[in-house]
């Protein structure tokens, strides 16, 4: 119950909630940038150097993931429930 309850307070402050991650992330960028925390030295290239880069890469890489995905569902994966029917008939 308890869960259930946290979930509906933050359904209700949704708007709050997206402000809120995407201070988290703006927070995470800029301490990716300053090269006190995270060393930038050893990267084998120069995207790499980039404030960001790997976050950046990797939501580039779960959307296209998604799309690939939804692609795949399109040709042929998701199938009405009567699809054997049409050849029996």
């Amino acid at each position: 119950m308890i869960l259930v309850r946290l979930i509906d307070y933050l359904r209700d402050r949704w708007s709050l909630l997206v402000k809120l991650f995407l201070v988290v992330l703006a927070l995470l960028v800029v301490a990716d940038a300053l090269p006190f925390i995270v060393d930038k030295e050893k990267a084998h290239t120069a995207a790499e150097r980039l404030p960001g880069f790997w976050s950046l890469f990797g939501f580039v890489s779960c959307v296209i993931i998604i799309y690939v995905s939804k692609l795949f569902g399109g040709l042929g994966i998701m199938r009405i429930e009567d699809y054997y029917n049409d050849y029996f008939k």
